[in-house]
């Protein structure tokens, strides 16, 4: 059995659905194993692992807590926005993912185009042969572009060529956090801002978003120091919204330093996500 995890419930993983490398029911059993009670499945504005993870689940006897990680712009930076307990049948919400999925193959043909233009010879087949789900992105591109020895592994890719500013980069489609927020309170989901640290959102951005109906923001994550943990904890006391955490899992391949259920929550935090979308 692996190594037990230092949290109960980690709310914040990914699968082969979006950027992930575990399939769903793989997921669910590393996360059964390390001894979780709880896993959120946020893969980035996709629900495609979610009937499958929620099988294991159930096999299992480990909570499947359904998610989406959706990603926006805001004042030139990313933006996460972490949704939990939406109705997956919700057409409205199905047609905005169908959407967005939409626009990420859009964005990658026109990253493979500045490749091709910069002498790297890469294909839109080859890039979707790593992706094994319904949402392709820029980490996909990293992995073919990996295989064909361009680079050494993927964070050169994006060192070089995907990241900002980087000749290969192409902004994403400009959602607004706001319009993410909306999404998914309009499928009954709890909205969450993710990994506030990794981008110093300030308590003044905190709270615009929550007066346009954010419900809460991930305290406890990988990117965040042990002073930011404290002092996001502060801002949603103070703001009132609840606070999650997760490892932002995407498999050992990826960062091989993240260990699922190793940054997380309680079950009473747990129980306090729950009573918003039960209620």
């Amino acid at each position: 059995m692996s190594k037990k995890a230092k949290y109960p419930v980690d709310l914040h993983c990914h699968t082969t659905a979006s950027d992930g490398t575990l399939k769903p029911a793989d997921l669910v059993d590393l996360a059964a194993g390390r001894g979780l009670r709880a896993i959120g499945l946020t893969d980035h504005d996709t629900i495609e692992g979610w009937n499958a993870a929620e099988k294991a689940a159930q096999k299992i006897g480990i909570t499947l807590i359904k998610g989406i990680e959706i990603n926006t712009d805001w004042q030139g930076r990313e933006i996460h926005i972490l949704g939990y307990g939406m109705d997956g049948d919700n057409i409205s919400f199905k047609n905005h993912l169908y959407d967005l999925q939409e626009k990420r193959v859009l964005r990658v043909k026109k990253i493979i185009d500045k490749l091709t233009g910069l002498g790297l010879e890469i294909s839109f087949e080859e890039v979707n042969g790593f992706s094994k789900g319904e949402s392709i992105g820029r980490p996909h591109v990293a992995q073919a572009l990996v295989k064909k020895g361009y680079v050494e592994n993927t964070q050169m890719a994006f060192n070089y060529f995907l990241k900002i500013g980087a000749p290969a980069y192409v902004p994403r489609y400009k959602l607004h956090p706001e319009q993410a927020v909306r999404i998914i309170r309009n499928a009954g989901g709890v909205a969450i801002l993710a990994h506030p640290g990794a981008q110093e959102i300030s308590f003044k951005q905190i709270h615009e978003l929550v007066t346009a109906g954010l419900q809460g923001i991930e305290i406890c994550h990988p990117d965040h120091s042990p002073e930011q943990i404290i002092t996001y904890k502060k801002i949603a006391n103070s703001l009132g919204i609840i606070a999650t955490g997760g490892s932002d899992y995407h498999g050992p391949e990826i960062k091989k330093d993240i260990e699922i259920g190793d940054w997380g929550v309680s079950m009473e935090d747990l129980a306090n996500l729950l009573q918003i979308y039960d209620r």
